[in-house]
């Protein structure tokens, strides 16, 4: 009997059943404080603009070092609603990694704007500085675009290279929109995310590190310019008043029942951020030798929303790890530009740190209620899987 096949006897009476995200052992810490918080919300009734709100916000900044945060529906809206206060538009040339969800894709598209897709780093997993500039240049040189904003990915926790990426900007006058959605926690040169860019748009769908029990989402701001913008169209486009709409906006609220999960998922949240970062090391340490773990630039910290490697065989080994009981997901088997949405802002060359990217990566459980004797069990498993 081969490695894997013994492993899948001894996984139950070792390490019990392995979760991907464990959300049930996180609730269960918590539940006596989230009911509380619901209770509160069902006494004052509230249910939209409740005091819950400003809480969340006012510790969103605070925790994050923005200046300013602005709760909002999902992650996704946390990326529209700044594009549309810039005023971005038909005609505006946004830059984004292919290699991410499309959630980044529909929300340039959504606000009228051009996404120019974007080759990513094959260490980090991020965006391109290199052909980022390749690409902005290029849209110069044509001129049927004007360069409006820059809008990199967090991919799995990481920061993207904001340095590099905010001279870039400067040069071409060009806005940086963050997509954190999935990097909150993360930090670079000493500054958490949010306060690494002008703006940054994060998501609180359940999956992530810092999750609500539904969609949700906050933009994290640096640019005292944008907040009101933000905030009217949060809110269809209104005054300050909620009375006269003075530009076109949208529904972005955040309902005061997700707010009230996420204040008391935040409490929690950085003890779970350091158990994540034990996970993590464990991973590299055991695993940084026969794959290729998810890198950092210089002084970066990651948010580990996901654990994330590159793997030749990546399809074999993950069914093997998933016959022994070991989850796992793979994000993102399709880049964008290879999508029939956005086939249409494909390059002729391809994007071909993007495809390698999407036959290689896996992610292994992320979460900070698993035991160290767990991701061991995990790292056995994948090792087995990878003599096959």
């Amino acid at each position: 009997m081969n490695g894997v096949a013994n492993l899948a006897l001894e996984r139950e009476s070792r390490v019990g059943t392995i979760a991907f995200i464990d959300l049930k052992a996180q609730q269960k810490l918590i539940r006596d404080k989230v009911e509380a918080r619901l209770l509160a919300v069902l006494d004052h009734g509230r249910y939209i603009a409740g005091p819950e709100i400003d809480e969340l916000e006012e510790m969103l900044a605070q925790k994050t070092g923005a200046q300013k945060a602005i709760a909002c529906a999902s992650g996704t809206d946390a990326l529209i609603i700044p594009l549309m206060a810039l005023g971005v538009g038909a005609g505006d040339a946004v830059f984004i990694p292919a290699f991410t969800y499309n959630a980044t894709a529909n929300a340039v598209l959504i606000a009228g704007a051009t996404p120019v897709f974007v080759d990513i780093d094959l260490e980090t997993f991020n965006i391109c500085v290199d052909h980022l500039a390749e690409r902005m240049a290029e849209v110069a040189r044509e001129g049927k675009l004007n360069i409006k904003a820059i809008m990199p990915v967090d991919l799995f926790g990481t920061p993207a290279d904001y340095p590099r990426i905010a001279k870039l900007a400067e040069k071409y006058g060009a806005t940086v929109i963050a997509d954190g959605a999935q990097s909150f926690g993360g930090k670079q040169d000493g500054k958490w995310v949010g306060a690494l860019a002008p703006v940054t748009g994060t998501s609180f769908f359940p999956g992530k590190a810092l999750g609500a029990y539904g969609d949700a989402g906050a933009i994290l701001l640096n640019d005292e310019a944008m907040l009101e913008p933000c905030s009217s169209i949060r809110w269809h486009g209104t005054d300050a008043n909620k009375q006269n709409s003075v530009r076109v906006g949208m529904n972005g609220r955040l309902d005061t029942f997700q707010a009230a999960v996420l204040l008391e998922k935040l409490a929690i949240f950085y003890d779970e951020l350091e158990a994540r970062k034990k996970i993590a090391k464990i991973y590299n340490e055991r695993l940084g030798k026969l794959a290729a773990p998810q890198k950092m630039i210089a002084n970066t910290e990651s948010g580990y929303g996901y654990y994330t490697l590159a793997t030749e065989n990546r399809d074999t080994i993950r069914e093997a790890m998933n016959k022994v009981g070991v989850p796992t997901a793979i994000y993102y088997m399709t880049p964008l530009h290879k999508m029939p949405a956005f086939a249409d802002y494909a390059t002729a060359q391809g994007l071909p740190g993007c495809e390698w990217a999407a036959e290689r990566v896996l992610s292994l459980p992320m979460h900070p209620y698993l035991s160290e004797e767990q991701a061991h069990f995990i790292c056995e498993v994948f090792e087995a899987a990878m003599a096959l």
